[in-house]
């Protein structure tokens, strides 16, 4: 079974799904960390961000783990090193190449199909598993996404610009939604769930009520 979640970045969805999945005895995947290894793994080896090909071969290639939500490449924890600020600037330019997202949609198939997964990305419930037993789109206003942004990378011990966060996320926002291929959006057979009033636990707390019911 497929829960599907997606929503836009500091809706709430990766730590709701996260928790989500701990109720249902699911395993869970964070498909935006698989974009963010691209991002980090393109940034380290000098890799044009403009190459589509440069980057669709990256990620034929990509030596990616997940595993008890730590996230390796090639063996090495880089799960911190992926949520810093340079992935955040540098990751949109990525995830707009159609053969990358192809490439990368069949890695996230293959580590959830014919499982019980909780996936949580941009377009989880309209391109990677359009066929979802359930499917979310979590969303909150654009002031509390960033303070959620904010809030996340200060317990990270990261330096933070709160304009330069809400910069960032407008322009993550606009790539998202706008994008030919793997666009952020609600389609109608996909609930819609407002988190910018609701606490995380919540949260987990209608969703997990849905798919228990059904």
């Amino acid at each position: 079974m497929i829960v599907a979640i997606d929503g836009p970045a500091g809706s709430g969805k990766t730590t709701v799904a996260e928790q989500l999945a701990k109720r249902l005895g699911f395993s869970f995947l964070d498909t935006g960390a698989t974009y963010r290894v691209l991002t980090y793994s393109a940034l380290e080896s000098g890799i044009n961000l403009e190459s589509e090909e440069e980057l669709t071969s990256l990620a034929k290639g990509l030596d990616l783990k997940i595993d008890n939500n730590k996230v390796y490449l090639k063996d090495t924890d880089i799960s911190k090193e992926i949520r810093k600020p340079r992935i955040d600037k540098n990751i949109s330019k990525i995830v707009g190449f159609n053969k990358v997202r192809k490439v990368m949609n069949q890695l996230q198939r293959k580590e959830a199909g014919g499982k019980n997964y909780v996936v949580e990305g941009r377009d989880i419930t309209t391109v990677v598993f359009p066929d979802a037993e359930f499917k979310f789109y979590l969303d909150a206003n654009q002031k509390i996404r960033v303070k959620r942004r904010v809030q996340q990378l200060l317990k990270e011990g990261e330096a933070v610009n709160q304009q330069e966060v809400a910069d960032d996320l407008i322009k993550r926002d606009r790539a998202d939604k706008n994008r030919k291929i793997g666009s952020l959006r609600l389609t109608e057979d996909t609930r819609y769930i407002d988190t910018t009033n609701l606490l995380i636990p919540e949260v987990v707390e209608k969703l997990f009520a849905i798919v228990r019911e059904k």
